[in-house]
């Protein structure tokens, strides 16, 4: 095994030749300097793992040093060791971006212990995590096998999603493919116990959990009068949990989470028939009813989403809120910078809802776009893609001013998707949806052991066109595809983030109270 390299300048450096064997003696290569000037050379000279500088050598200082060689190896990790305790010396060296400080006299213990901090803490953190998930495994197959309830199968996927987001950074692969095939029984499981129990919910014949037409009864009006500042309704369409996980610690810069929940999807899990569900406080067979000239039908043109403004203004009423409250929906960059240039304009209002429609429209872009395929080619690349996008948004910015005014927030969405793996085959005329996970028509012939059907679709509180209107659903990783083409279908489709089905990452999904700190 390759010795890890250290490059050490001290202009004291013949009395620390006891901590240079210690270290020798520990497996590690020392080459040692006795100033600042001839370590900068050694840096471009030959490749170090780490370097220990003292702060105090006369000639080019351990800081003058230290930013040299940032300029040039920014990811060289670089400890300081100096006599001083100075507030002044410690900031401005840790402001050059410092691995480690130690203060003298340092023993080889403290040495050994920077060294392993910096140099195997990635191999550390792998064991930990990896032995961290090994021992909760059983207990996860444990709770897979019993009977659980909706707020069990809660505790489930998120311990599921913590494992995931541990485990991604991890260079073993054994232990990660163990999660993945755990993680898609789950998904398997999950899926018959929505087949189970989704009817019952709807029609109110056992107990339910919150859902897309009780998650703002639920969750936001609750908070209408925590104080007299407005309330900030953010809804981020096909945000699924693992993604409000990898940008929690951005927004926690600015917000205390005060209630990390997950509540249920309704089905289909799409824009369409969740997000309306949302703003209406009411399924869709009952907006279709109740507000006819609001509903836009599947088979009928235009926008499927465009008055939810007029739904939430609706659903304030039902609920006793008269309050000024404002609507507004992101759907491209432009649109986004000009509504954080309004924001002022929005702190009159007791309730300000924005929709922004960004992840959805990524998670198309990336089945229809060769360059964002690759961008995102699996689960941690696309929490990956999403993070960045959001770190550099006019949302990240509406929502440091929202927290710059002391107000409130609830982060959620209306959705998640899945990345479907297994093509299941249906078939249907002209006139059925395109939806990759539910389909919606007329004479579909397909498996029933391979999906949820809904024959009479107006139990579940789906509209239909017509006595003959069925809806099916696909589950876990599946995805539908015709005979014509199927080859084709397959191959363009497999391994493409879709929604409208049942799985855990579609159905269970985030709502997150915040306060401003």
């Amino acid at each position: 095994m390759e010795k890890n390299t250290i490059l050490w300048a001290d202009d004291e450096i013949d009395l620390l030749k006891p901590h240079i064997l210690f270290l020798e003696q520990k497996g590690y290569e020392v080459v040692a300097v006795n100033n600042g000037s001839d370590a900068i050379d050694m840096v471009h000279e030959r490749h170090f793992d780490i370097v220990f500088l003292d702060e105090q050598m006369p000639g080019v200082s351990g800081v003058e040093a230290l930013e040299a060689i940032k300029r040039d190896f920014p990811n060289l990790p670089v400890v300081m060791i100096t006599k001083s305790e100075e507030e002044r010396i410690m900031e401005e060296a840790i402001g050059s971006n410092i691995a480690d400080y130690l203060i003298k006299p340092v023993n080889p213990n403290q040495i050994l212990l920077s060294l392993k901090r910096n140099l195997e803490n990635r191999k550390l953190r792998d064991e930990k995590s990896s032995m961290g998930y090994q021992q909760d495994f059983r207990k996860i197959s444990m709770d897979l096998n019993n009977s659980l309830n909706y707020e069990e199968w809660i505790t489930v996927y998120k311990n599921l999603v913590r494992w995931e987001l541990e485990l991604q950074k991890s260079t073993d692969e054994g232990i990660k493919g163990i999660l993945a095939e755990q993680k898609q029984e789950a998904n398997n499981i999950f899926t018959r116990y929505i087949q189970r129990n989704y009817y019952d919910w709807i029609q109110g014949k056992s107990e339910k959990p919150t859902m897309s037409h009780t998650v703002v009864r639920d969750k936001v009006l609750p908070h209408l009068d925590d104080d007299d500042k407005p309330l900030f309704l953010i809804v981020i369409d096909n945000l699924r949990y693992d993604q409000w996980k990898a940008i929690q610690p951005l927004v926690e810069t600015y917000f205390h989470v005060d209630d990390d929940a997950i509540y249920y999807s309704i089905l289909p899990t799409t824009t369409q028939y969740a997000r309306n569900a949302l703003f209406a406080g009411l399924m869709p067979l009952e907006i279709r009813r109740r507000y006819s000239k609001w509903w836009v039908d599947e088979d009928d043109e235009g926008t499927k989403n465009q008055y939810e403004g007029e739904l939430l203004g609706e659903q304030l009423r039902r609920y006793g809120k008269n309050i000024r409250y404002s609507y507004n929906k992101v759907l491209n960059l432009q649109g986004g910078k000009k509504l954080y240039e309004q924001m002022a304009d929005l702190m009159p209002n007791r309730l300000n809802a924005i929709v922004y429609n960004f992840v959805d429209m990524l998670s198309h872009a990336r089945t229809e776009m060769e360059i964002i395929r690759e961008l995102a080619e699996d689960e941690e690349a696309y929490r990956s893609l999403m993070l960045s996008w959001f770190e550099h948004s006019s949302l990240f910015d509406m929502i440091r001013y929202i927290a710059e005014k002391g107000c409130r927030m609830v982060i959620t969405t209306d959705h998640g998707s899945i990345y479907v793996k297994n093509p299941v085959r249906i078939l249907g005329d002209r006139e059925v949806n395109t939806n990759l996970r539910y389909k919606y028509g007329r004479n579909l012939k397909y498996n029933p052991k391979e999906v949820y059907e809904a024959k009479d679709p107006e139990k579940l509180f789906l509209p239909r066109q017509n006595l003959s209107t069925s809806y099916v659903f696909a589950g876990s990783n599946d995805f539908f595809a015709y005979p014509n083409n199927y080859n084709y279908y397959v191959n363009y489709y497999r391994n493409t983030f879709q929604h409208g089905g049942i799985s855990m990452n579609e159905m269970l999904i985030p709502v997150i109270y915040l306060k401003s700190k």
